[in-house]
């Protein structure tokens, strides 16, 4: 019993000292953990989540690849089209957009280059930014258990190919994208009579009568004159043949390659594939691997590898040491009420910050507790919760890019304008997924 507390104590201090420090010392730092779990108390130490983190380097390289050949602009510049062309309806088509953005590139850090373009078409149809705002940067990460080629999807499938009901790309992608797209739509619903219209705001008003705020305000943001390189087009199509021939494949098993008479995992497709479809992307753009190497999605992705490699790798040393303690004190609970398990995935996304971190933590422990796969894929959307504190950089970016000041961070820290259209798109998500899982499966 003591052992057990000791060790909680230690795993839960490498994490939050972690995200204190940010960036890849969480992993280093889960490393640490391992280190004591091993040596110290004689734990033996899991696996690596070897599977996950070179899934999560093939989409991010390929996905990096495709920001630097211009692809990334081209797709953002089409859906500023969109905006403009229905600039009263931002609310609604603002995360729609980035959700699907998300979905199809794999990573919500696409939607940076499109959050400014949302703040310019709100504050010119005189719409309060903060509306289309807060919902466009929660959807956005939103999007990722609805995506194909994502790192939470894949590893979801990863961990659980070798249950007695593995779960495929399409039994997965049937739950999380109608019930993200329920989920974004009730939250973009709520948001559209969130806060005093944008005119009436007295904070709004205060500010115009500064010179400086009210020219600052004049000056209008948009992609749509941005000169694209010749192969930016040609880029998103091979990306999205790359996407679609992982879809391809998880439908007909039969066309895959076989070794010792079984077809090669899934996972393993989704690496070759992506990869394959980086390197033709990489000769049709003739971009430079050092400008890859150097942009914003694969910088933000190798961080969540190293930190998945250090996190993951420690809470599942530590849950591999325990299960027995944890499925004695913990099992009859969860199969009582298989929604507070939801809970801990929610808690835990909170302060680890990755939705595929937080798979490859919780996941395993769900498994060993003995919850059935079904159940662990209806409760796959609560793996998001990092608006909950709004410290990440999506949500960040969305309160410099409001130059209107209206999306924020409040005055007790948890009031801030992403916290309900979080919890509703989140626990309404939730709970599709959870009704669609028991539907089909």
């Amino acid at each position: 019993m003591l052992t057990f507390w000791l060790e909680f104590a230690l795993v839960l201090g490498a994490i939050l000292l972690g995200i204190r420090r940010g960036g890849v010392a969480l992993g280093m730092i889960g490393g640490l953990g391992v280190a004591i779990l091993s040596f110290g108390f004689r734990a033996a130490p899991s696996e690596p989540p070897i599977v996950v983190m070179l899934i999560i380097l093939a989409v991010v390289t390929t996905s990096a690849t495709l920001q630097v050949s211009g692809g990334l602009d081209y797709l953002v510049q089409q859906t500023e089209k969109i905006l403009r062309r229905h600039p009263k309806r931002v609310t609604i088509l603002a995360p729609l957009s980035t959700f699907l953005l998300t979905m199809c590139v794999g990573t919500g850090h696409a939607v940076y280059a499109l959050l400014p373009v949302i703040a310019d078409v709100a504050l010119r149809t005189r719409i309060r930014p903060e509306r289309p705002m807060a919902i466009a940067s929660v959807a956005s990460q939103m999007g990722v258990t609805a995506g194909p080629v994502s790192a939470a999807v894949t590893s979801f499938m990863a961990l659980t190919a070798k249950t007695a009901h593995p779960m495929g790309l399409l039994d997965i992608l049937k739950v999380t994208i109608p019930a993200g797209l329920i989920g974004l739509l009730a939250a973009a619903l709520w948001s559209l009579n969130r806060g005093r219209e944008l005119y009436d705001d007295p904070e709004f008003q205060a500010r115009l009568k500064d010179p400086k705020f009210k020219e600052a305000l004049d000056v209008s943001v948009t992609t749509l004159g941005k000169e694209l390189p010749p192969t930016a087009k040609t880029s998103v199509f091979l990306f999205f043949a790359g996407v679609l021939c992982v879809i391809v494949l998880a439908l007909a098993p039969g066309l895959l390659p076989t070794m010792d008479g079984k077809p090669i995992p899934l996972t393993t497709v989704v690496q070759v594939i992506m990869l394959a479809a980086g390197a033709l992307i990489l000769f049709v753009s003739n971009v430079k691997a050092a400008e890859i190497a150097r942009s914003s999605v694969f910088t933000a992705g190798m961080i969540a590898v190293v930190a998945i490699f250090g996190i993951a790798w420690m809470s599942d040393t530590f849950v591999s040491a325990n299960s027995k303690f944890l499925i004695a004190r913990i099992k009859a609970m969860v199969e009582f009420a298989p929604w507070t398990f939801a809970i801990a995935m929610f808690a835990v996304s909170a302060f680890v910050k990755s939705q595929a971190a937080t798979v490859t933590i919780m996941i395993p422990f769900g498994l060993a507790l003995g919850l059935p796969t079904p159940l662990l894929l209806g409760v796959l959307p609560s793996c998001y919760a990092y608006f909950f504190f709004c410290f990440y950089p999506s949500d960040l970016a969305a309160i410099t890019m409001d130059r209107t000041g209206t999306t924020r961070i409040g005055k007790y820290l948890l009031n801030h304008s992403f916290m309900i259209p979080g919890l509703i798109g989140v626990w309404v998500s939730t709970a599709v997924a959870y009704f669609l899982s028991r539907l089909y499966f």
